[in-house]
């Protein structure tokens, strides 16, 4: 099997990386990658949000699965144009995609499907900003409606944080607090049958103990020891299939990754966002512990094929990631700076690029490397994760020193 990633952060570097564990994966390339990325695949160049663009590439490399692991492309239409020259796609159509897309389209869908959510409203303007923010109280939370590349939410108790962030925003979702350790659940799905993945949980605030703004994700611990028994049995049935019903009803139907955000409150699970793709960081530590081949897991579910694929098996034990950002990050990372120490297995690359002058590895985004590993234990995981972070060098860069602290001392509860 010829394999096109599309993307080039640290959930397509972990993607690869699975990918290429796969015997029935022949070649894989990817577009544009980074060079984290360029160890294990073929690099090409392509504008990822060009349709055209994108499905010309497929066809060009004699692709038999093109995996799209960014959001962008696939609200761009990226997955329609693939689809039409026949080659299997693993991620939604553009229409479907619309569950990231737009924070409201996402309500209107859970809505009907009758789907436990925070209750919500869309505002365009000072006024209607106003007066949600008043029946729902502090804390305040702000959304961007569009994609803002995991940045779009504010969580906070100061009001005129909110009604900035609204402001720049221009239309947003403004909604209730949900009150719960927060769960992502990712499900693979061909519009039909679906397979839950292990449940995971990243850190979206830049500083130790939840403090700062969000970011993208800090870091991601999986599985989750305080998780609910029969906690995936129950978000399958009261979430993701009525979702996906609800979208085969519309006449477009979810196939790809189902990204489920969720809080568990004392009044049971709630969904916080949805995604069309895999979320980043937590894909880095979920990959890490998917024994089934990821390839064959990808294929079956854009072939329609899935209700036929095997059980998914997993590795024993636990995987944690740690996020290293750039100085700056989330605000205005600085870039260019010369990395060591990236090239231990287990080191992720996001944002990192080659200098042109000396090919040295050099800092290109916020969120520039990860140090991901897995152990018997949490403990033994989250030791091993630290001690690649420690070892790689980057002036000025930061990362969180608390990532899966609270589960191994058991300080995570799920309110009654």
């Amino acid at each position: 099997m010829r394999v096109l990633l599309l993307g080039g952060g640290g959930r397509e570097h972990a993607l690869a990386l699975g990918l290429v564990e796969d015997p029935a994966v022949e070649v894989l390339f990817a577009a544009p990658g980074n060079p984290g990325i360029a160890g294990v695949a073929e690099l090409r160049q392509v504008d990822a949000v060009d349709p055209v663009a994108v499905a010309e590439l497929a066809v060009e490399v004699g692709a038999d699965l093109v995996v799209i692991g960014p959001e962008a492309p696939l609200v761009a239409g990226v997955a329609d144009a693939v689809r039409a020259k026949g080659v299997p796609v693993f991620g939604p159509s553009a229409e479907a995609a619309r569950l990231e897309g737009s924070k409201t389209f996402a309500k209107e869908i859970m809505t009907a499907a009758g789907v436990p959510t925070a209750r919500a409203y869309t505002c365009t303007d000072a006024e209607s900003v106003g007066r949600a923010l008043d029946e729902f109280g502090t804390p305040y939370v702000v959304k961007n409606d569009g994609l803002a590349a995991g940045k779009g939410v504010v969580v906070t108790d100061d009001r005129d944080v909110a009604l900035r962030h609204a402001q720049e925003c221009g239309r947003v979702v403004i909604e209730e607090y949900l009150s719960g350790p927060e769960v992502s659940l990712f499900v693979v799905t061909d519009g039909e049958a679906a397979l839950p993945l292990l449940p995971a949980q990243d850190f979206k605030r830049v500083g130790d103990g939840d403090a700062g703004p969000n970011t993208g994700g800090m870091g991601a611990y999986a599985p989750l020891p305080w998780a609910p028994p029969g906690l995936v049995d129950e978000v399958l049935a009261d979430v993701v299939h009525p979702t996906l019903a609800e979208m085969r009803r519309r006449g477009t139907p979810f196939a790809g990754l189902l990204y489920v955000g969720l809080a568990l409150t004392a009044a049971g699970p709630r969904v916080i966002e949805f995604n069309a793709r895999f979320g980043d960081p937590e894909t880095q530590v979920v990959l890490a512990l998917l024994q089934t081949p990821l390839g064959g897991l990808l294929h079956a579910a854009a072939t329609g094929t899935l209700a036929a694929h095997p059980p998914l098996r997993w590795r024993d034990g636990a995987a944690v990631t740690v996020v290293v950002a750039a100085e700056g990050y989330p605000a205005t990372p600085r870039t260019g700076d010369v990395i060591t120490g990236a090239d231990h297995p287990g080191v992720i690359h996001a944002g990192t690029a080659r200098r042109a002058a000396d090919g040295a590895l050099v800092s290109a985004g916020g969120r520039v490397l990860c140090g991901t590993a897995t152990g018997p234990d949490l403990t033994a995981a989250r030791d091993a994760a630290y001690a690649l972070v420690r070892g790689i060098e980057l002036a000025g860069s930061h990362h969180r020193n608390d990532i899966a602290a609270t589960a191994i001392d058991g300080r995570i509860t799920v309110p009654d």
